[in-house]
């Protein structure tokens, strides 16, 4: 049987990984920093720098509050190792002394960096030191790069997207990074971005839809500020690059798809390479493909599967791979793309019923 100490530790160290990494059960429960703590932290609409600046500082100090929470919580669930009297508490073998001498070292670190952010008005906060690398005649200081900011945030025509500990924004002069700690600032007129990385997250039953993730970096020929990476879904491409005025590049010569049609195309390629190959017969030549007459026709469908909702199609092969997962695409309900790999549709030429398992590459 487990004991209270072991039960506690392991609920402990889950509620610490959710409640710092906030999966989305943790955030409709309201289980957040910024809504435990929303009567001090304000409205971001109203000011979106001091908001963030207040935000970060209270994530810091409740965060370095979590081991000696442990501790506490401990001293409930194992009143045996009299860890509520301290000097009662064996520094060996268990270490408890040590944990709680090491966890209020953390919390007095965290209060230490916090009194010194706050002094001249949070002039050394982390976020205001990036505001200054943008100070221009325009901006005199810190202050007046954060008014420009807040500014432009509240207008409705901005780029956001992400989760709230890793947003991307974009607003008329400026590209924003939002995560735990911290907000990356770059000016778009002196930055230009680059795709770096694409990732694509198979569509399968259990996932709601495909995703392809882009990983873009933004450099400035600012030296004072830092490149960062943003990371977006391939559908809010498009978005993007409507409100971005710097350049984009792509390093990696990514193929972004911005649809979930193209990102299904993907999927139904990988999966036929995976089912079953046809053996194209003796002195049977292959024709164009019927769809696009560009290249010849490359698939056949075979019943492999072993639903009774599929039926053998007699027909030769007359599609090519792109064409038939275009059709198969076509004639899923587009509201629910979390079906499509499980669904059914009829041959585009006999309307003998297929699935994806029946799709064969021509070999």
């Amino acid at each position: 049987m487990e004991s209270p100490e072991l039960s506690f530790t392991l609920v402990y160290v889950v509620f610490c990984l959710c409640f710092v990494f906030t999966p989305t059960e943790f955030h409709s429960a309201g289980l957040t920093i910024q809504n435990l703590f929303s009567s001090w932290l304000g409205s971001e609409d109203l000011g979106f720098v001091q908001y963030h600046v207040r935000r970060t500082t209270v994530t810091l100090l409740v965060h370095s509050a979590l081991p000696i929470g442990y501790y506490m919580g401990m001293c409930v669930a194992a009143p045996d190792r009299n860890l509520g009297y301290v000097f009662q508490v064996s520094p060996a073998p268990d270490g408890w002394r040590a944990f709680l001498l090491l966890s209020l070292c953390v919390q007095v670190t965290s209060w230490m960096f916090i009194i010194y952010w706050s002094r001249h008005h949070w002039h050394n906060h982390p976020i205001s030191r990036a505001l200054e690398a943008h100070m221009h005649p325009s901006h005199s200081d810190w202050c007046s790069v954060a008014a420009s900011i807040n500014t432009e945030f509240r207008r409705i025509d901005k780029f956001a997207t992400g989760a709230p500990g890793a947003r991307v924004i974009v607003t008329d002069s400026w590209v924003l990074k939002v995560t735990t700690y911290h907000v990356y600032v770059a000016l778009q007129s002196e930055c230009h971005v680059t795709v770096t990385e694409s990732r694509q997250h198979q569509l399968s039953p259990d996932s709601a839809s495909p995703a392809q993730i882009l990983t873009l970096r933004v450099d400035s020929i600012n030296p004072a500020v830092k490149p960062f990476d943003i990371r977006l879904q391939s559908t809010e491409y498009g978005d993007l690059r409507e409100k971005l005025h710097a350049p984009i590049r792509n390093a990696a010569n990514v193929v972004i798809h911005q649809t979930i049609s193209e990102l299904f195309l993907e999927t139904f390629r990988a999966q036929v390479e995976l089912n079953q190959p046809y053996p194209l017969p003796t002195g049977q030549e292959v024709e164009s493909c019927i769809g696009c007459m560009q290249v010849l026709a490359c698939t056949k469908l075979v019943k492999l599967c072993h639903t009774d909702d599929c039926q053998q199609c007699f027909c030769r092969p007359m599609w090519c791979l792109s064409c038939l997962g275009r059709w198969f695409a076509s004639r899923q309900d587009q509201q629910r793309p979390e079906t499509w790999l499980s669904s059914t549709v009829p041959c585009p030429t006999c309307r003998a019923r297929f699935c994806i398992l029946d799709v064969c590459a021509v070999r």
